[in-house]
């Protein structure tokens, strides 16, 4: 019998080459361990070709993340978190800022030719209330213009036309070039009119009228004038009004006449005297319209004769007479003038 044991087949260094270092033992082959004795000569040969060497022990699973830390960069994951994070905080921000600004936005509508024409031809109605419509060029309307609601101008507003109002309310101030006006001009509260004023027809002031500079007119017709300062006349004084009455008195004597030509203001007086007049009064003048009280009666002698009379004058609120203190000269004319002033 042979008592030596068959050698182990190695593999061939092709094979080697292919497969690393790894060899490939026989079934029937029991490779010895690394480091052990060769077996001896008649030692008895293994039962079966199969390695009951125990293999090493699996992996523990709860040390799986040590394996992913090694292959990869623990700080460069904790970099890339902090990115992620802030660049999630940044967009939640910007779409919180969107949503709670509450900016409303109102859509606009841009009108073609189709509209145009449409708005040429019949009554349309471009949009809603809530929309808003916005002409960057010049716009020339050739017909009318209908605003149903208020009329906001931002600028200046320029009318080179005439402007019809039914009903004009301004609150603050307005300046106009020139204002025509065909009906009556109702003012509640206080005007102040800074350039001249032209009134075509009748001004009627039912309340008090002040004026801080001069006054000009070619007529002024009032029924009571009073004036605070002094009057400066540069023309003539002319009275008007209808002419008093008279009544003649004892001193004409027999067949004697009198005339008064004038106003109640001012006038003339003629005296012709007749056969053997009396002393006393010459005439009585009766006003047309009574004094509020007795006036100051002026009366001038015209000429000699009536210079060297005696005269002198009663006077009422009724009227006033010319007098003579001594008989005066029979068949004589004689002239006073007159003016009276309340």
């Amino acid at each position: 019998m042979d008592t030596n044991p068959p050698s182990p087949v190695e593999t061939s260094s092709e094979e080697d080459s292919l497969e690393g270092s790894s060899t490939v033992v026989e079934p029937n082959a029991a490779a010895p361990e690394p480091g052990a004795a060769p077996p001896q000569p008649g030692a008895p040969a293994p039962e079966s070709g199969i390695d009951d060497t125990p293999s090493a022990p699996p992996r523990p699973a709860s040390k799986w993340w040590r394996y992913l830390a090694g292959r990869f960069n623990i700080y460069l994951l904790m970099f890339i978190l902090v990115v992620v994070v802030g660049v999630t905080i940044v967009v939640v921000a910007y779409l919180d800022s969107k949503h709670g600004s509450g900016t409303s936005s109102i859509s606009s509508q841009s009108l073609s030719q189709s509209t145009f024409s449409k708005l040429a031809n019949s009554d349309s109605t471009v949009g809603n209330s809530g929309q808003v419509l916005t002409i960057q060029s010049s716009a020339i309307f050739a017909g009318k213009v209908l605003v149903r609601q208020d009329l906001e101008v931002a600028g200046n507003l320029q009318i080179g036309g005439t402007l019809a109002l039914n009903d004009l309310s301004v609150a603050g101030t307005a300046q106009f070039s020139q204002v025509q006006i065909n009906k009556n001009l109702s003012v509640a509260g206080n005007t102040s009119l800074q350039g001249a004023v032209t009134v075509a027809k009748s001004l009627q002031v039912s309340g008090s009228g002040s004026f801080s500079g001069p006054l000009s007119a070619p007529q002024l017709t009032t029924s009571s004038l009073q004036l605070n300062g002094d009057l400066t006349l540069t023309h003539h004084i002319t009275t008007g009004g209808a002419t008093p009455g008279r009544t003649n008195g004892g001193a004409l004597g027999g067949g004697g006449t009198s005339s008064v030509s004038g106003s109640d203001t001012g006038g003339s007086i003629t005296i012709n005297t007749g056969g053997s007049p009396a002393a006393g009064c010459f005439l009585t003048v009766n006003f047309t319209s009574k004094y509020n009280a007795t006036p100051h009666v002026l009366v001038t002698p015209i000429g000699s004769a009536a210079g060297g009379l005696a005269y002198y004058v009663d006077r009422s609120s009724t009227g006033f007479s010319v007098c003579d203190a001594t008989p005066p000269p029979a068949g004589t004319s004689f002239g006073f003038d007159y003016f009276v002033v309340d």
